[in-house]
């Protein structure tokens, strides 16, 4: 009889610790993640050195001297200062932020609760609203300024870009609400809470993901919109930050050191409110698309 040898634990073979597509995907985004973010770092480069260091390059390396002076130029540019123009900006971007995600918020809230029979009808004609282009509506909403005499008056502004973002909220929100569970607001209901109550008291704290994801596409497209304000606003006492950092060249000179710390100054805010409200943000994109 023979014996049985002892000859230990079998030896696994030996594997990567990374899966070469997950190598493969990491390196592809890196890249893409650094292509999207050099030209910021370029801007960011030349709004701290003085213009006769990055004449020839942003990323010559020597010499190096580290300046505020481009943002204190651009802040009290003569022609128009930077700092008017984030004063208007914010004086229209709140504004047209809240409004529009109010409204916005009760009607998706309708069009995914309550049924009736031209529901679905209102819903699509809203919904066509988002594929009408800005310069289509440029003429009837200027000539719509000019009698009611809000030419080069931020409410115009305000006016507009509510109207214009309120289609996308709707949908937006609709979408969000009908992922949420019925049976707590017919609890509710059962109770006798009326539908303002259920939707103020249940529903809204559970949407507020979703509006911190309108907030923060709404003000950036608020805040970075270029074309209505100069269609609208046309005296430099009320130009927002979009319409002061070109007038910051001049017509023969072209100070790319002050046009890019207007431009620096400009997008804090936006990346600031992004950054804060980073993880609603998130949840309020794909919570409803993530179980348990």
């Amino acid at each position: 009889m023979t014996s049985l040898v002892d000859r230990g634990p079998r030896r696994r073979p030996w594997k990567l610790p990374f899966r070469p597509r997950t190598i493969l995907i990491h390196v592809v985004a890196w890249t893409v993640g650094l292509a999207w973010l050099l030209p910021f770092i370029g801007v960011a480069v030349v709004s701290v050195r003085p213009l006769s260091e990055t004449a020839l390059g942003w990323w010559n390396p020597s010499p190096f001297h580290l300046t505020f002076d481009n943002f204190i130029s651009a802040w009290n540019n003569p022609g128009c200062p930077l700092s008017l123009g984030l004063r208007d900006s914010f004086f229209v971007a709140l504004p047209a932020t809240i409004i529009p995600m109010l409204v916005g918020a009760f009607a998706g809230y309708g069009f995914a609760r309550f049924r009736t029979r031209t529901r679905d009808y209102i819903f699509l004609s809203v919904v066509l609203f988002m594929a009408v282009p800005q310069m289509m509506v440029a003429v009837p909403v200027y000539n719509l300024m000019i009698a009611l005499g809000l030419i080069s008056n931020l409410l115009s502004l305000i006016l507009v870009h509510s109207a214009w973002g309120i289609p996308w909220i709707i949908l937006f929100m609709r979408n969000f609400f009908r992922t949420l569970p019925e049976e707590i607001e017919e609890a509710a209901r059962v109770d006798g809470a009326s539908d303002f109550k259920i939707f103020y008291k249940i529903v809204l704290p559970m949407a507020l993901p979703a509006m911190a994801a309108v907030v923060v596409f709404q003000f950036m497209w608020v805040w970075n919109d270029f074309f209505f304000a100069q269609v609208l606003v046309q005296k430099s006492d009320w130009f927002l930050s979009t319409q002061c950092v070109p007038r910051l060249s001049g017509q023969l000179a072209h100070p790319y050191d002050l046009l890019s710390a207007g431009a620096i100054l400009t997008m804090i805010v936006p990346v600031a409110l992004y950054l804060v409200l980073q993880r609603f943000y998130i949840r309020g994109l794909i919570g409803w698309t993530i179980k348990g």
